[in-house]
């Protein structure tokens, strides 16, 4: 019998590799996108914010689909799907001529994606019901590690081997991942179906369970600020005088900061919410995330970056997990699968709506984009706190979906 470990193992390093493979081009994007004739700072940061916006974008719209597909043949073939489509996309970036060239590559990207959330479903299908958990912890954990180390070496190669040639490492990275998943992997059998007539709940129920629609805005608002870094920070070094060879490497930096901080925000939300409600850990959370943001608009310190960083990294995570925990607590069983659906395509909306608006302001001022982000964590600590029903006692921390 195929051990559920080998499952477990080949999951986690593919989704480690995947998402380092993922999120190894960030730090240098923006410098991607003027090398390919665009000068103006702003129509860079409005290129950079389309191209990261429009792969998750068209994945929300297209999730359902790959669902339905994934129910009748199996999990392992979508993941694989996703894997080559990602390969061939990566490599064709290195032979892009123009700014849209690369925005209609990441559409064909996000067309085939949602691979972060399917790795998720083949840990839990694989696991053991008493290891389902754990099983889905590790991939989370393995998710969020990866873009914490790909910015460190999306950095360090640029430099090195130059800005096109990053994209076949990036390719490499995805193919690594499809053979650990094509040879380690082993499909579960599948339970047949029933043909039992099951009332279902409508939508509009689900959307009505206590604080449910609140976590939804609560998870977009945090997606539009997490997400909104990645079309500005390369500008922000630009801006304050950091020699173009050292803007990779320090932009790389912060971003792998701000991603492993996130990661380590899912365990103190769980040992958050051991003590207050998740209500109160939003709140606070949000609120600290946003002083530390105000670094950012006054400040061109590195090592105060880096802290400011730290600091919101941890908020951030803490408030997502936390969300994701409230919106899983109001669920009823038979409709879990359902509501974790709209919480993952409230995010997901917040993921492709964020780079798009963050090119818009720093198009105006990059600045503004971090003052934006401010404000928008401030409304959502108000809101959580005069609107968010306390729940007694407090729930343990369920897992958050990562896209990609």
């Amino acid at each position: 019998m195929h051990s559920w470990k080998r499952n477990q193992t080949a999951i986690t390093a593919a989704a480690f590799v995947g998402f380092t493979g993922f999120t190894l081009v960030m730090p240098f994007l923006p410098l991607y996108i003027r090398q390919l004739g665009v000068t103006d700072v702003g129509d860079i940061a409005l290129w950079t914010g389309m191209t990261l916006g429009v792969s998750p974008a068209i994945a929300a719209l297209t999730a359902p689909l790959w669902g339905r597909v994934g129910d009748r043949f199996g999990n392992k073939l979508l993941v694989q799907r996703s894997l080559i489509s990602f390969i061939v996309v990566m490599t064709a970036m290195a032979y892009v001529t123009k700014a849209w060239h690369l925005f209609a590559l990441r559409a064909v990207q996000g067309f085939f994606a949602g691979y972060g959330p399917l790795t998720l479903s083949m840990a839990a299908l694989s696991a053991p019901r008493d290891k389902m958990a754990f099983a889905i912890g590790t991939v989370q954990t393995a998710q969020r590690m990866g873009p914490a180390i790909g910015p460190i070496i999306g950095g360090m190669l640029a430099p090195v081997f130059g800005l096109r040639n990053s994209f076949y490492v990036a390719a490499g990275f995805y193919f690594v991942a499809f053979v650990m998943i094509t040879v380690m992997y082993a499909e579960p059998p599948r339970q047949p179906r029933t043909d039992e007539p099951r009332e279902r709940t409508p939508f509009a129920s689900i959307l009505a369970f206590e604080n449910f629609l609140l976590v939804m805005v609560v998870l977009f608002g945090l997606q539009l600020v997490d997400r909104s870094f990645g079309p500005v920070l390369p500008l922000h070094m630009d801006a304050l005088g950091y020699a173009a060879e050292e803007v990779p490497v320090v932009a790389g930096v912060l971003f792998s900061v701000l991603a492993f901080t996130t990661a380590l925000g899912n365990q103190l939300s769980s040992r958050l919410l051991k003590r207050h409600s998740p209500r109160v850990v939003i709140a606070w959370a949000v609120l600290a995330g946003a002083a530390a943001l105000s670094v950012f608009t006054v400040s061109a310190a590195l090592w105060l970056l880096v802290a400011s960083l730290v600091v919101v990294g941890l908020c951030l995570g803490t408030a997502i997990t936390t969300a994701y925990t409230a919106g899983g607590a109001v669920l009823p069983t038979e409709v879990h699968a359902t509501g974790f659906g709209f919480l993952t395509s409230a995010s997901l909306t917040g993921v492709a709506i964020s780079p798009v608006l963050a090119g818009l302001l720093a198009a105006h001022s990059i600045r503004g984009v971090f003052v934006a982000a401010i404000v928008v964590l401030g409304v959502l600590a108000v809101v959580v706190r005069r609107v968010m029903v306390e729940r007694n006692p407090p729930v343990e921390p369920a897992p958050a979906v990562e896209e990609s």
